[in-house]
């Protein structure tokens, strides 16, 4: 009898900056091991979505990937709208936080947290 392990690409990347932020978030916050960073879209925004990126326990419905040593958790359903993206970190004199990076994004708002398709 054999068994099949399915292996999923990981539909976005983070880079050197946002993968150094997001363990210092995790170790900050003290989180069990059955939390991991959630990454997904919600309906809001002033462009029509909103990216979700916190950290989370998985939920039904929910693909696993380990990204660059994180847990990450995604709804199968937003493999849609963020496959290809890149999540970096700023932190500069002009800007700090997350950046996403969306090539599905048919625009986005001026604070580069929401976006429409």
């Amino acid at each position: 009898m054999s068994t099949t392990v399915e292996t999923l690409t990981a539909p976005v990347t983070f880079t050197e900056g946002a993968v150094k932020e997001l363990f210092k978030l995790r170790d900050q916050q003290e989180l069990t091991e059955d939390f991991g960073l959630r990454i997904g879209v919600e309906g809001g925004g002033c462009s029509g979505m909103s990216y979700v990126l916190g950290f989370d326990q998985k939920k039904d419905g929910d693909q696993e990937f380990i990204i660059d040593g994180l847990v990450v958790f995604m709804h199968k359903a937003h493999g849609l709208y963020l496959a290809g993206m890149q999540i970096d970190f700023q932190n500069g004199l002009n800007a700090r936080g997350f950046t996403f990076n969306n090539p599905n994004a048919a625009s986005t708002c001026g604070c580069g947290t929401s976006f429409s398709v």
